[in-house]
This record gives structure tokens, sequence and C-alpha cells, in this order.
């Protein structure tokens, strides 16, 4: 059964650059060894996450490119796929945009941005994934 799990920021960092989030669960996930496809919501966000994954933490090395930078696509841990892009939806999505992830993955993650005013689209997609059958999970970050 596919699976959506919302990562509500509250940790003061995450705050400031709700990126630095999206850069943790893309490392958890190369960290894992499963494959993920990130969908932001603008080429400048895409280019922003790009540049953060290289320097969120010096210790850390996330292999990742934007889509279309390069023919080897497949082959990378994370893929950035700026809405100007179509990209195949792989079994792990973390999903930066503004609506839900058509069905074709195992687990969607969203991140849940702190301000409350901006939570209303996430509360409607989380309805919309219980509709559709995903099992929901909710994650205080």
């Amino acid at each position: 059964m596919a699976r959506a799990d919302f990562y509500l920021i509250g940790k003061p960092r995450f705050r400031e650059q709700p990126l630095l989030l999206a850069c943790e669960l893309a490392r958890k996930a190369s960290d894992a060894g499963l494959p993920m496809l990130v969908l932001c919501a603008s080429s400048a966000q895409a280019e922003m996450l790009d540049d953060l994954l290289w320097s969120f933490d010096p210790d850390a090395y996330v292999p990742h490119q934007i889509v279309g930078a390069d023919e080897d696509e497949d082959e990378v841990p994370v893929l950035i796929a700026a809405p100007e892009h179509d990209a195949a939806l792989r079994p792990l999505v973390l999903n930066l945009r503004d609506e839900a992830v058509p069905d074709g993955f195992d687990r969607v993650l969203e991140v849940v941005p702190a301000d409350d005013s901006a939570r209303g689209p996430l509360r409607e997609r989380w309805k919309q994934y219980v509709a559709r059958g995903l099992d929901v999970a909710k994650h205080d970050m």
C-alpha cells in the first residue's frame, strides 16, 4: 500500500530554511539506497536545493542532479525536477509543489511549512491522499 508522510516544520533551523528539511530527507533516502525524485515548485527552488545539497552538511555527500542536466539521470540517487521538466516518478517522491502527486509512487513525502496560513493546501492534500486509499502519517520536525 502506498504511503504519504507529512513532515511538519517546527524546529527554528527548518523554519528559517525549509529546504534544509528537504536536504535531510534526501540524505536519509540516499543513505538508505532509495532513489528519490524531488518535485520542486519552481526552477529557482530547484537551483536553490541543488546548491544547498552541496553545502548543508560539510560531512555529507548526497549525489544529486537537476533533471535535464545530464543523460545518466537513472543512476543518480536524488533527482530534482523543476515544473518545466517531466520526470518519471520514482518509488520515493519528495513533493515541494502545490498539488498532490498522481499515483505511481510507493511513498510520497510532503513538507508542511511552519506558517499556519500555508498549511491549508496541505490539509486538502492529506484528504486527497486518504481518499485515494494511501496510508497517511504525520511527523513533527
